[in-house]
Parts: C-alpha cells; structure tokens; sequence
C-alpha cells in the first residue's frame, strides 16, 4: 500500500501493509523472496528502475521491509541491516576519528563491546552516563560531541530517558539522538514523533517475533541520513538476506496482536512476582512502583514482555532459571515463546564486572522474556518452581 494511502490508518493495519504491493507480473498477494545476487542490465551501465545492479546494493524484498519500518516508526525511510550491532556500527561509521558519542551506561552487552573494543580504536571516544539522569547527558556533551546513544527501556535493568528532553540536549550541542527500540517495538514507542533522529531495533527481537531470524533495522525521518547509512551499508557489506527480510516482513505482520499479548503478559507476570516473598525486587516500567512510571505511561503505550527480578544469590537464581519448563534458558528475547536469562553470565558477560555490579547486573538479576503463552500456564510454571 503506498505511503499515501496508509496516512490515518491504525498501527496494525499498516503493520499488515505497509510495504507489501501485489507482485505485477502474477498478482501474488505476498511480497517474493528475490534470492538473487545481481541482476541483468538492458544496456551497459543502466540497470533496472536505475538501481538493480546488485544485490548488496538493492533488493525488493528488502525494501518492502524497509518501507514497512519506515512507516511503522513514523519514519520516511528504512534501512535493514544483517543484524541490530550492525545497524549501530553503521550509525557510528558516519562519524570521523576525534568525535565523541554519549551512551547510555546500561546498554545491551554487545553494544558496549563494540563501542569499546573495535569502534574506539578507530578514533572515536565513548563516555557513558546514567541517562535518566538528563543533566548528566547535559554534563558529558562535549564540543565535538556528534552522537547521543540511548536505549529506553534499558536491557536489562528497565530504566528510561525522558527521549524528548534527551533530544533537546542533544541537539543544542549539535549531536543527533538515537534510540535503541528493541525492548519497547514500535507497537509500544516512537522515538522519531518525540525528538529521535534515528530509532532503531535488532529486528531478531519483538519486530519479527519468531526467534528464526537475525537482523537489525533503521528508521529516519531525514532523507539525508538514510542516504548515509545506505552508503555506508553499501560500501562495508551489513546487508541482510532477502529470506532474512520475508521472514521479518511476515513477522511484522503480527506485530500488533502479538504485542497486545505480550504486554497483558508481561504486566500479569510482573504483578505476579512483585507479591511473592521470593523475589526481592521486581523491575518493570507498568508497575506504579517503578520509579520512572510516570514517564512510561507518558512516552509509551504499553510496556511489553520483558520482566527483570533480583531474587538475591546465584544459588536462587539457578534454582529458578534451570528448572523452569514453559521458560527457556536461553539469550535472545521478544519470540512468541518465554525465555529466561542471567544477564551478568550470559547478555552482559562481556561487560566489565566493576561497571555491571555498580548497575545492579548482579549475579541474582533474572530477565524474563514473557511470551505469548497463556498466562494461566505462565503463572503455574513460575509458582511450581517458586513455590
């Protein structure tokens, strides 16, 4: 359906069509997996519609899927990567050596890797901050300050940046914001209608839903930077595969009933563990006591399925988490099916330990990815080993 069309329509009515024209030679309703790496040109040096040379360069099933997020985030333009690191990388390849990014501190394990291990060692500088705190994003800009780089909610601590506040500061220092949108999907938060410059998502998570693929997606507003992040995807060779981009594609087009059970299930299980004398504390941005509740409630429209809890000690938390049936103990999260992870030995076992206890990524931090199961069986399974 084209963009003229979906203006006025409900999220899940653009998640189904977003993106997805009839094919025009047979009329098939759902986009073809063009499982191509180049394309026959007419002419020499004339490719097809201009841009059909090769398959690292264009796809139409990738940009089927890249019309569908772009649409979804209130974007303009989409761009899919091969994973959700890939997608930041390329975020942080338009910067230049002496520049310097404000993180947030409890991003996810892997970003934290990157930035520090490989993306610093080509001359740009990270500085971490608690960014709830938006004075200290205030404190950390520096004159040649070009990136802000949040997530919201936090993996796996649940914590949030007020985005618009954040976008603020970011750009009277003369940075862009990006948002990492995995834990809330769009369904739930749209970091461009309140201040973002780009929103982005490990589309392995809650955007494609089924836990069989990898990938990582973009979405801005400035066609400008679109045209930096295709370039830069074009050049270092981040592109997913086109069955990569039908299976997300397909995904996407459950999305909203999808994400509708995830958050009834995820608030239930919350709610669920906050009252048993086992847990100790319960972190999830829909429970009034969460501390940044109120900011929730104001820049999302539900909370989705994942559930972190400190029930103490490694000895509770393997007494939990390898005894659990419908919960598997697995990394990952967002699929339709529960999972359950230590994220100080698993997700965040690259982050330095100093940095993940002064977070609170103990050793007795469980995250629980909720799925879509019913919420009866949920329960049962949680009170059987719980007891």
């Amino acid at each position: 359906m084209r963009d003229e069309a979906l203006k006025g329509l409900s999220f899940g009515t653009r998640a189904i069509h977003a993106g997805v024209e009839p094919e025009p030679v047979t009329g098939a309703i759902m986009t073809p997996i063009f499982q191509t790496s180049t394309y026959v040109q007419p002419a020499v040096g004339e490719p097809h519609d201009g841009r059909y040379d090769y398959g690292r360069t264009a796809n139409p099933t990738r940009e089927a899927l890249e019309a569908s997020i772009a649409a979804l985030e209130a974007g303009t333009h989409g761009v899919a990567f091969a994973s959700g690191l890939a997608a930041i990388e390329a975020i942080v390849k338009r910067l230049s050596v002496g520049d310097h990014v404000v993180s947030e501190e409890n991003t996810y394990g892997g970003t934290t890797r990157m930035f520090n291990r490989v993306l610093s060692r080509f001359g740009i500088e990270f500085t971490y901050v608690d960014a709830r705190d938006t004075d200290a994003v205030a404190a950390a800009m520096r004159p040649n300050t070009k990136l802000v780089h949040v997530e919201t909610p936090t993996n796996p601590m649940m914590k949030l940046c007020d985005i618009a506040a954040v976008a603020d500061v970011a750009h009277a220092g003369g940075a862009l914001l990006c948002v990492d949108n995995t834990f809330a999907s769009p369904y739930n938060q749209r970091p461009l209608e309140i201040g973002a410059d780009f929103t982005m998502h490990s589309s392995t998570k809650y955007v494609n839903g089924h836990s069989d693929v990898i990938g990582g997606l973009v979405a801005v507003k400035d066609a400008e930077l679109a045209d930096d992040l295709y370039f830069i995807r074009k050049s270092t060779g981040a592109v997913p595969g086109p069955m990569d981009c039908w299976l997300t594609l397909r995904g996407i087009k459950t999305m909203h009933v999808r994400m509708q059970r995830h958050n009834e299930n995820g608030l239930a299980v919350a709610t669920w563990l906050e009252s048993h004398p086992k847990v100790d504390r319960v972190l999830y941005p829909g429970l009034p006591s969460h501390e940044q509740h109120d900011l929730a409630k104001r820049q999302m429209s539900g909370f989705t399925g994942m559930v972190s809890v400190d029930v103490g000690t490694l000895e509770r938390t393997k007494a939990l988490t390898e005894h659990l049936r419908i919960f598997s103990l697995a990394e990952s999260l967002g699929g339709v099916e529960s999972l359950v992870n230590v994220p100080a030995l698993m997700t965040h076992g690259s982050v330095p330990q100093d940095r993940r206890e002064a977070m609170g990524i103990t050793p007795g931090l469980v995250r629980f990815s909720v799925g879509i199961e019913d919420i009866e069986d949920i329960l049962a399974d949680l009170d059987r080993v719980l007891g």
